[in-house]
């Protein structure tokens, strides 16, 4: 590290790292560094042995030798000599973590012992002082389902060498956090359990998944609900901490569980609970969790009926979520993914707003007929969409399949890419085209736009002004449409440059793209407050209100009966004829919609004449 990218914090620990230096006997730094020497390579002659298998090298704390004196007396009925006891005392003591995971042909406890061999002939080669405890994966992971936890904690107080999959690492932090929780919640914890694929040495991950078991069932002073919330507060504050402690960069993702919920969830067949006993290591465990994981294993612990029950009802419900979310892609995705754009594209050429019908039409009249520059093709893929989108609002389709929206949307990206081109291709016919007719198309789009709201002004900068006012519209409309009136200026006066002619036709485009749409969803709320639905016998039908014409449909799943009445001025229906969705398209794209629709008394008269005496009025359909 350069000195001048170090902190002040940093130089005053290496400052004070030199002065521990200086009082420290030559003598001494000389056995150190010597010790890190023979330590780094007898890490480097494990690893380059046993490559991947390798999961951790870390140094151990010195034996205690009372404690061994009192367990070979115990066990092997005998007292240390002198020999065994200087071997103690000098003793440099490793653990090599082994992954036993691919290991087939012999047992654990056969693998350990030739492993020990061919590491203790390592280590007396670098140091007849190095004594080499091997362990491999699954020996370490059993001393948990054991519950011979003091294994796990001398993992912890161990220091790294080697830590490739930083395994070492997640044991010192979870160990450090368990033993913070359980001093002061020894009561109440009944498990403390780790889980995920980290853990288990599969992959290397920052997030460290813990799961803390609460009893619960002899809380008297407080709800149940309120026992866990306190506990959950001061435990997530206690992994906070205790990655403090650890120095290192993994987190800990801790979820608390009451007792009488983690039964609850077994007996329900949660997922969550039967995944943490399937997969979870108990760091420590009073006796409750080890039992259900091995009642799960013997396929002792069953889902009630009604879990069952409410499994296969969930997996119909879901299904039908996703028939339903499939037609809503081809409804409201695909359909105005592909028409918006296709819109933009004649209101570019200088077509006024149309409907989805006219866009077709208009499409093929203009691009692919009159221009010759679009081909027919992606005007038929528009078509297709168009009309199952009808379809579907009309269920004469009642299902999508993947393999339709797929293809859908396989035509709709090639349709797309090929708008892109035919904008560059009208901008090129119309190059010619002077900033003044720019200017009149944003304008008669800001009229169209105006019709649809109460703004009462003939100034169309005014009105758009407006609509940026009331939040209709974002505010960089109005300044895109100020460049165009800058522009218009400056091309009269013949100081319009070629670049500035397209930085604002680039403009254009998006302020005609943002406000054809801000059309379509106005006119679509508007259609939808001037609309009376009605309900008689086991139909439903609708009632559309303008000034001065109404459009009935009988039936609103068929759409296929569709009349027009005038309205007179005491609000009745007459002059009731046939009609159909093109004319009533048409005329809601022309007319200007009421913003306040009042129903006069006299319109239910129409209504029950039409429809019968048992006609019903529906509110929030």
């Amino acid at each position: 590290m350069s000195k001048k990218n170090i902190s002040k914090e940093e130089k005053k620990a290496l400052e004070e790292m030199e002065d521990l230096k200086k009082d420290i006997p030559d003598d001494v730094k000389d056995k150190l560094d010597k010790l890190k020497t023979k330590l780094d390579k007898f890490r480097d002659a494990v690893v380059k042995k046993f490559d991947r298998h390798v999961i951790g090298i870390s140094l151990l704390p010195p034996k205690n030798i009372d404690r061994e004196k009192e367990r070979v007396k115990f066990e092997e009925k005998r007292e240390l000599n002198e020999e065994e006891i200087n071997k103690l005392k000098n003793g440099i003591n490793i653990l090599v973590l082994m992954d036993d995971t691919d290991s087939k042909k012999m047992s654990k406890d056969e693998l350990t012992y030739k492993l020990g061999g061919v590491l203790d002939k390592i280590a007396k080669e670098i140091d007849k002082n190095f004594f080499v405890e091997p362990m491999v994966k699954s020996e370490l992971l059993q001393s948990c389902f054991d519950a011979r936890y003091e294994i796990m904690d001398l993992v912890a107080i161990s220091a790294p060498l080697y830590d490739p999959r930083e395994m070492l690492q997640a044991i010192k932090l979870t160990q450090i956090h368990k033993q913070m929780v359980l001093k002061k919640f020894e009561k109440y914890i009944v498990s403390y359990i780790a889980a995920g694929s980290f853990f288990r040495g599969d992959k290397i991950s920052n997030d460290l998944d813990i799961f803390i078991v609460v009893d619960d069932t002899d809380v008297k002073r407080m709800p149940r609900a309120e026992l866990k919330d306190k506990l959950r507060g001061i435990i997530i504050g206690q992994a906070f901490q205790a990655n403090d402690i650890a120095k290192t960069n993994k987190k800990l993702h801790v979820q608390v569980y009451i007792l009488t919920d983690f039964w609850d969830g077994i007996k329900d067949a949660n997922p969550v609970f039967f995944t943490i006993l399937r997969d979870g290591i108990p760091l420590y465990d009073r006796g409750v969790f080890m039992p259900w994981k091995l009642l799960l294993e013997m396929g002792r612990i069953k889902p009630s009926k009604e879990a069952i029950d409410m499994f296969m009802g969930s997996g119909e419900k879901v299904i039908e979520r996703v028939k339903y979310r499939l037609k809503e892609i081809v409804e409201s995705d695909i359909f105005w993914a592909t028409m918006s754009p296709c819109q933009a594209a004649l209101m570019l050429y200088g077509v006024s707003p149309p409907t989805p019908k006219e866009t077709v039409k208009l499409m093929e009249e203009i691009f692919v007929k009159k221009e010759k520059i679009l081909e027919k093709k992606y005007v038929d893929i528009l078509e297709e969409i168009r009309q199952l989108y009808k379809d579907i609002e009309h269920e004469k389709v009642k299902e999508i399949s993947g393999k339709d929206i797929d293809r859908l949307l396989s035509n709709s990206k090639e349709l797309l890419e090929r708008i892109k081109k035919l904008f560059e291709q009208i901008e090129k016919k119309k190059e010619k085209e002077s900033v003044v007719e720019i200017c009149e198309n944003c304008n008669t789009i800001i009229r169209d736009a105006l019709k649809l709201t109460d703004i009462n002004t003939r100034d169309v900068e005014n009105g758009l002004k407006e609509l940026v006012e009331k939040g209709e519209i974002p505010d960089r409309f109005l300044r895109v449409y100020k460049d165009v009136l800058k522009a218009v200026a400056d091309y009269k006066s013949k100081k319009l440059t070629s670049q500035e002619v397209e930085k604002v036709k680039k403009e254009v485009r998006g302020f005609i793209k943002g406000m054809v749409e801000y059309i379509q969803r106005k006119r679509g709320l508007d259609v939808d407050r001037a609309t009376i639905r009605i309900k008689y016998g086991d139909k439903f039908g609708e009632v559309i209100l303008l000034e001065e014409t109404a459009f009935l449909i009988d039936d609103i799943e068929k759409r296929d009966e569709i009349s027009k009445a005038k309205i007179d001025k005491e609000g009745r229906l007459t002059d009731i004829n046939k009609s159909s969705l093109v004319e009533m398209e048409k005329h809601l794209t022309d007319a200007k919609i009421p913003k306040r629709v009042f129903i006069k008394e006299k319109i239910f008269e129409s209504l029950r004449e039409l429809f019968g005496k048992d006609v019903e009025i529906l509110v929030s359909y």
